[in-house]
C-alpha cells in the first residue's frame, strides 16, 4: 500500500494518525487534540441539539402542584432549541471541513514520501502556509464572524416562516411546531391576509418605481442644468443643493413631518393665508402617499445629483463639439451624448436605489408610520411597505412566522430584480466581454 493511501485512511479514522504515520509528531498532536474535541462534542451534545432542531421541544413550561404548593416547572424553549440546533449544525460543518483538511494533509505528505521527497517540519509547514495562504488566514476570522453573526441569523429568520411561531403560540408556555408551507398558504388563501399582502405589495412596487424615477431624473436634470456653461456660481448651487444630503435623514424627515402636519404645519398655514384650503397631507390616503414621495425626493435627489456631477465631468468635450458641428441642439446633445453616458456609469447605482426603495423603512416609518389606517388591512396602513408591515407584525403583534414570510418575499423580490436587471446593463455586458 502506498504511504499516501495509508496516511489518508488513518487520518480518516482518527484525526492526526496519518500525521503520526508520516512522522510529523507535533502536527499530528495538534490535529489529534482538535479532532478529539470535535468528536467529544459530537458524541455528547450534537445529537441532542440536532434532535431539538427537529422536534422543537416535547414538554412546555407548566404549573405542577406539589403537595399544597404549586410551582412552575420549566420546559423546553422551542426558539432556543432551534438556535442551538442551528449552531450545532454549523459547528458540524466546520468540523467536517477540518476533518477533510486533515485527510488531505496526510495524503499530500504521504504522496511526498512516496516520491522520496524531504518532509517539512511543523515550523516549516507553518511558514509555508503563511506565505502561500496568508490571505485566507487573514480572512478566516471575518469569515467565521460573518457566518455566525449574519448567515446564521438569516437562516434562523427563514426557518421561522415554516413554524407556527406567532401569538398565541409563544414559548416557553407553548411549544412551536413545524408547519411547512402553511404560513405561505394562509398568506395567499385567507382573505384577511391575502388582501393585505396584495395591497401592500402593489403599493411597495408603485412606491419603488416612482421613488426611484423621481430621485434619479430629478438628480440628473439638476446636475445637467448646473453643469451648463452659462450657469454662474456653480459651486454655490452645488453646495446649497447638497445640504439636504448632509443633514441626517431622521432630522430631515421629522422636520418635514411637522411641516406637513394638517393642523399646525406651516405648509397648510401658507395655503390658508393665500385663500386655499389646506390638504390632509398625513391623514388622507392619497395625499399621504404624495407626501412620502415628496419627502423621498428631498433626501434622494442630492445623492443622484452628486453621482451625475462625477459622470458629467468625465464626458469628453469633443463629443459635444462633434454634435454641434452636425447641427445638434441642446436637447439632442442631452439625449444622444449626456444621457447615455450617465446611464452607462450609474445603471448599477440605479438598480441599487430601486432595491433600497423597496426596503425604504425610514421614510415611511418616520413620516407616516404606515398610516392612515386601512380597516381592510391586517395590521397595516395605506402607506405601509412590505418592510414596515414586517416590522409591525414582528415588533407590535408578535406574528413572527408571518413576518418571516414577508422577509422571504422581500428577499426574493429584491434579489430577482437586482440580478436580472444588472445582467442586462451595458456596464455588465462590456465587463463580461473584457473578462
Amino acid at each position: 500500500m502506498h504511504k499516501k493511501t495509508g496516511a489518508a485512511l488513518l487520518s480518516a479514522i482518527i484525526p492526526g494518525l496519518g500525521q503520526f504515520f508520516n512522522r510529523q509528531w507535533l502536527k499530528g498532536l495538534v490535529f489529534l487534540l482538535v479532532g478529539s474535541a470535535g468528536i467529544y462534542f459530537i458524541a455528547h451534545d450534537l445529537m441532542g441539539y440536532l434532535q431539538g432542531l427537529i422536534t422543537l421541544g416535547e414538554f412546555p413550561s407548566r404549573m405542577v402542584k406539589v403537595g399544597k404548593l404549586t410551582r412552575m416547572v420549566e420546559g423546553d424553549h422551542s426558539i432556543f432549541m432551534m438556535i442551538n440546533g442551528l449552531m450545532s449544525l454549523l459547528a458540524l460543518l466546520f468540523y467536517t471541513a477540518f476533518h477533510l483538511l486533515n485527510i488531505r494533509d496526510a495524503f499530500l505528505v504521504g504522496a511526498a514520501r512516496d516520491r522520496k521527497e524531504p518532509i517539512h517540519s511543523f515550523g516549516e509547514s507553518l511558514r509555508y502556509m503563511g506565505r502561500r495562504n496568508f490571505a485566507y488566514l487573514v480572512l478566516a476570522i471575518p469569515f467565521v464572524a460573518v457566518v455566525f453573526l449574519t448567515i446564521l441569523p438569516l437562516v434562523f429568520s427563514v426557518l421561522l416562516a415554516f413554524t407556527n411561531y406567532a401569538d398565541p403560540i409563544l414559548p416557553p408556555a407553548h411549544l412551536v411546531d413545524w408547519v411547512g408551507f402553511g404560513n405561505f398558504n394562509k398568506m395567499l388563501s385567507l382573505d384577511v391576509w391575502s388582501s393585505t399582502f396584495g395591497g401592500v405589495l402593489t403599493w411597495t412596487l408603485i412606491w419603488a418605481i416612482i421613488a426611484t424615477a423621481t430621485t434619479y431624473i430629478g438628480g440628473v436634470l439638476i446636475a445637467v442644468l448646473i453643469h451648463q456653461p452659462r450657469v454662474r456660481c456653480k459651486k454655490l448651487w452645488r453646495t446649497l443643493l447638497i445640504v439636504p444630503f448632509a443633514i441626517p435623514n431622521m432630522i430631515s424627515l421629522l422636520v418635514m413631518r411637522n411641516m406637513f402636519n394638517n393642523q399646525f404645519g406651516p405648509i397648510n398655514s401658507y395655503l390658508r393665508a393665500m385663500g386655499l384650503e389646506g390638504a390632509a397631507w398625513l391623514t388622507n390616503p392619497f395625499w399621504a402617499k404624495v407626501t412620502v414621495i415628496l419627502a423621498n425626493m428631498w433626501i434622494g435627489i442630492p445623492v443622484t445629483m452628486i453621482l451625475a456631477f462625477g459622470v458629467l465631468t468625465t464626458i469628453p468635450r469633443d463629443m459635444y463639439e462633434a454634435a454641434e458641428v452636425d447641427g445638434a441642439g441642446a436637447f439632442y446633445k442631452f439625449r444622444m451624448v449626456t444621457l447615455p453616458m450617465v446611464l452607462f456609469a450609474t445603471a448599477p447605482i440605479l438598480i441599487m436605489q430601486f432595491a433600497g426603495n423597496i426596503n425604504s423603512f425610514n421614510v415611511i416609518y418616520l413620516m407616516t408610520n404606515g398610516e392612515p389606517v386601512n380597516p381592510n388591512y391586517q395590521y397595516a396602513g395605506h402607506t405601509d411597505l412590505l418592510v414596515t408591515w414586517l416590522y409591525k407584525l414582528a415588533l407590535n403583534q408578535s406574528q413572527y412566522s408571518f413576518a418571516s414570510v414577508i422577509g422571504i418575499v422581500i428577499f426574493l423580490l429584491v434579489a430577482t430584480f437586482s440580478i436580472w436587471s444588472y445582467r442586462r446593463t451595458r456596464s455588465y455586458k462590456e465587463e463580461d466581454m473584457i473578462a
